[in-house]
């Protein structure tokens, strides 16, 4: 017998599925073993809790997307994730648009170019079939219609709603016995090569406290590089708002190219905000990401620039009359972590330091990818490598660590 004192750090997407598969695995003893999931101030406060959750076989990396994908599939048979977590199948389009419609009547700016339109006319069911519009996509404003591409359709993109799939990772984690414990991670400790221990602030008492370890996987997200300095993890703040339509809308996820006039107010610009339709009548909707306010030392601590999500909101609601005369539901924001001098990411495996793996890096696809980053991370635990997947290409050790 002996004791494995295992440590994930950080309580995002990535940590909760390894705690999950690390948990599950066959080899997993609750007598012999003790994992620890580390987060600092609570399960699914940052990205995991504020992504979009689009799943996608067509998503990045090759290595790991399929494994992953099909992992989402299983967990949410297993465990109820249609009502649980809002795991469905998605219809996903790129569409490009002219911004036509006026802003609320009670807003401030209202754009006098701009017009109301009755988009469900038999011209404009037209102009929507012409342009290659799906047919049960009637909730995009016909007459600002330029063009429409598949991109995925239910066989190959599916969303879950990321912060009820991360706290139903981790509940389901703590019922096979993964302890959770809220401080902040300040240092990994070593001893000849191998890690030792990890320091943590407690978030309740500020106390410091420290946890021996064998093992210690590192998901801290953005903040990887605070516990570990050789990480080349970057941070990029995002902004995103919650919609609860005037009207229900279908299963589709839209990436958008929208171009606005000019007014008083803005100058004539391209963006090209995402729109996600999630179950129980909500609307995801994301725009572009920043550098303006550096990582702050916790989730907790995230600025939300409202300017920046009324952005968001005026865009979508350019195109689409359920979307403009929605309730915001929900702004805010978030960091995603990516990495240094390379493009897309993740970092998933053992790294030079015995004992310690990385999961992080993953970008906007930290939801889509956790199932496989957890079960691969999992296999190198028990198994001593990879099983399911061919991970070799994600090594931290190839970036020196």
């Amino acid at each position: 017998m002996y004791l494995l004192g295992l440590i994930s750090s950080g309580g995002g997407i990535i940590g909760s599925t390894t705690a999950y598969f690390l948990s599950h695995h066959e080899k997993f003893d609750k007598e012999r073993d003790t994992i620890t999931l580390l987060e600092a101030t609570k399960i699914a406060g940052g990205a995991s809790g504020k992504a979009g959750g689009l799943l996608a076989l067509w998503a990045y990396p090759a290595c790991i997307v399929p494994l992953s994908y099909k992992l989402h599939q299983e967990l949410a048979e297993k465990h109820g994730g249609a009502e649980r977590w809002g795991y469905r199948a998605v219809h996903c389009g790129q569409i490009d648009m002219k911004g036509v419609l006026a802003k609320k009547k009670d807003s401030n700016a209202v754009d006098g170019d701009s017009i109301s339109l009755q988009k469900r006319t038999q011209k404009a069911i037209g102009l929507l079939r012409a342009a290659g519009v799906p047919k049960d996509l009637d909730w995009v404003a016909a007459e600002g219609i330029k063009s429409y591409e598949e991109m995925g359709t239910p066989l190959t993109t599916a969303q879950v709603h990321p912060y009820q799939f991360t706290t139903s990772m981790a509940e389901l984690a703590q019922e096979r016995g993964v302890k959770i414990i809220y401080g902040s991670a300040t240092s990994i400790n070593q001893s000849n090569g191998a890690v030792q221990s990890v320091t943590y602030t407690s978030k309740d008492t500020h106390e410091h406290h420290t946890l021996d370890a064998t093992t210690v996987i590192l998901t801290a997200g953005p903040w990887t590089k605070t516990i570990w300095k050789p990480a080349p993890i970057s941070a990029l703040r995002a902004h995103s708002v919650t919609i609860r339509p005037s009207k229900p809308v279908s299963a589709y996820a839209l990436f958008t190219s929208i171009d606005l006039a000019r007014t008083s107010a803005r100058r004539a610009e391209t963006v090209t905000p995402e729109i996600y339709a999630r179950p129980n009548n909500e609307v995801y909707a994301c725009g572009e990401g920043d550098h303006l306010i550096p990582l702050p030392t916790s989730s907790d601590l995230v600025q939300c620039d409202e300017r920046r999500c009324q952005d968001i909101v005026d865009q979508v609601g350019s195109i689409s009359a359920e979307l403009r005369d929605g309730e915001v539901t929900a702004r805010q924001a978030c960091y995603l972590p990516n990495v240094e001098g390379r493009g897309g990411g993740p970092l998933v495996g053992e790294t030079s330091v015995r004992g310690l793996l990385m999961g992080a890096g993953h970008t906007c696809w930290g939801i889509q990818n956790a199932p496989a980053t957890g079960k691969v991370l999992s296999e190198m635990v028990y198994d001593g490598g990879a099983r399911s997947a061919m991970v070799g290409s994600l090594d931290p050790r190839k970036f020196g660590l």
